[in-house]
């Protein structure tokens, strides 16, 4: 169990729970997008359950006088981790509004570098609350690496869009998605440059 003053380090194991939970369920809905309405319903609720985490991290630092870390770094740190969660939450509302229903390989590509991402996220954090904050530093390697990927992946697959969509309303729908869904790699790799923050300040 977590003293009182590490309840900023369990916070965030369970925020990294929820966003490993919901990128994974991301990632094998739009491997079958039949029932679009409940996936972003599904989503919707994830993003919810972040956001209370969030915001009971923001009480708790107003009556914590003593903190793990720098006030600014847990500050930084939280509001990353949300902008993951809600970055693909904003991903799986798109197939809702636009009415995608049919799959696509660049999506679940995308689907798989997010998973592998939060992962090295959860990672990372399991090694923060651990305070074995240099060995978080090849977590924080291995997630640039996977917005290097995303970088990749968000120009092949524009470029194959271009190429063989006619329609400028479907090109539309999926170019928006696919440059979510790569935003949401930069997401996850402002949580790493945060965490690297962290280790110069710690270690």
């Amino acid at each position: 169990m977590f003293k009182k003053k590490d309840v900023f380090f369990s916070t965030f194991e369970q925020m990294a729970d929820t966003i490993v939970e919901a990128v994974e369920y991301f990632a094998a809905s739009v491997k079958d997008l039949s029932n679009v309405n409940e996936f972003a319903k599904k989503m919707k609720e994830y993003e919810s359950t972040c956001d209370e985490y969030t915001h009971s991290i923001l009480i708790e630092l107003n009556k914590t006088f003593i903190t793990p870390i720098e006030r600014e770094d847990i500050m930084a740190l939280t509001t990353s981790l949300d902008d993951v969660l809600d970055g693909v939450e904003a991903s799986a509302s798109r197939f809702v509004m636009y009415n995608v229903q049919e799959k696509d390989d660049f999506v679940i590509q995308f689907g798989d570098i997010l998973v592998r991402s939060v992962h090295e996220i959860k990672s990372a954090i399991s090694l923060l609350t651990q305070r074995k904050l240099l060995a978080m530093r090849q977590h924080c390697i291995a997630i640039n690496q996977l917005e290097n990927e995303g970088d990749d992946l968000l120009r092949v697959s524009v470029t194959q869009l271009f190429a063989s969509v006619a329609d400028p309303i479907e090109l539309i729908k999926r170019k928006e998605i696919y440059e979510r869904l790569e935003q949401t790699t930069d997401c996850c790799e402002d949580v790493a440059n945060t965490l690297e923050s962290i280790i110069m300040r710690n270690s």
